[in-house]
């Protein structure tokens, strides 16, 4: 896989793949959700004061007489009403999910000619299709372990400016199944109030948990099949028979570095969704980055992230 493919230069074949990962079995009307459809030529209507006589290449009209709508691939997508070609929005995507600790904004607004805000608003599309928190718990059975523990993002308070103050910390949690996927939270507090709804919602009860001693998971692994914890306190950072959080801990590794190296400062407000974006990574680590490219595309469907500027503002 390279990124001088047609579909990364061309704005028809970038239609044409998207169509092949959308309408597998042909296409289907995003408004009432008919496979009675026609393509429609690219001359395909008489121009008349208030229409053109060409209608954009991909349209489809849909033949049902309650419908009879036009719509493209793009409709009831996060790349729907975007002036950014296709094939630009494509190789975001794949730079996205080639990219194993991110790839920033500001390189992207200089690699593909956009500005800096349309790079962001693009980066966190993509990132809003990569949630699958929807696809049900991790786990399901007892030889399954479900690794669970929190991590701490900001500046250290050795390193911020003299007279600075000291920098807020952000919370991230995650659940890291051994061998599967990935689901990380960002969170409030670290209170047993708030991890354990995460726990029991995102992970299958039958399986084993593995922590580390804090208290907000004591309650919360009594609901498990089995409940192991570390020390890391006292010391200990794993006990015989495999019991550690050393998996999590990988993951954290790979995200800090991330967040340091490549993104530098993330928002409070869109922390959850950076998070986001290396959980589908990790989660689909064993594909080539062709295959996580089209896993990533999948998720555009039925998914709208739009900004509007404030009324307050100037």
């Amino acid at each position: 896989m390279n990124i001088y493919e047609p579909r990364y230069t061309n704005e028809k074949a970038a239609r044409e793949h998207l169509e092949s990962v959308r309408w597998p079995d042909g296409p289907f009307c995003p408004h009432c959700g008919s496979f009675n459809a026609k393509r429609l030529p690219p001359v395909a209507r008489a121009a008349t004061a208030k229409h053109s006589a060409t209608v954009r290449d991909g349209v489809v009209q849909c033949n049902e007489k309650a419908c009879r709508k036009q719509y493209t691939v793009t409709v009831g997508t996060v790349f729907e009403r975007s002036k950014v070609p296709l094939f630009k929005w494509l190789l975001v995507n794949h730079l996205m999910v080639a990219s194993k600790k991110g790839i920033s904004a500001h390189q992207i607004h200089r690699m593909i000619g956009v500005t800096y805000k349309t790079a962001w608003f693009m980066c966190h599309r993509i990132r809003e299709a990569m949630d699958q928190k929807d696809e049900g718990p991790l786990g399901g059975s007892p030889e399954i372990v479900i690794e669970a523990d929190e991590t701490y993002v900001g500046g250290l308070a050795k390193n911020r400016p003299f007279g600075a103050p000291i920098p807020v910390k952000r919370i991230v949690v995650t659940l890291v199944e051994r061998g599967g996927r990935a689901r990380s939270f960002h969170i409030a507090n670290a209170h047993a109030n708030i991890i354990r709804p995460l726990l029991f919602q995102h992970a299958d009860r039958l399986s084993t948990l593995m922590t580390d001693e804090l208290k907000a998971y004591k309650g919360a692994g009594e609901g498990f099949w089995q409940h192991q914890t570390v020390k890391h306190r006292e010391g200990q950072y794993g006990k015989k028979g495999g019991w550690n959080t050393n998996t999590v801990e990988n993951f954290f590794s790979i995200f800090k570095r991330g967040i340091i190296g490549v993104y530098h400062h993330v928002s409070e407000a869109h922390l959850g969704r950076y998070a986001t974006e290396f959980d589908f990574r990790y989660s689909h680590r064993n594909v080539t980055d062709g295959e996580r490219a089209d896993a990533s595309l999948a998720g555009i469907f039925g998914k709208r992230l739009m900004y509007r500027r404030p009324r307050w503002a100037a």
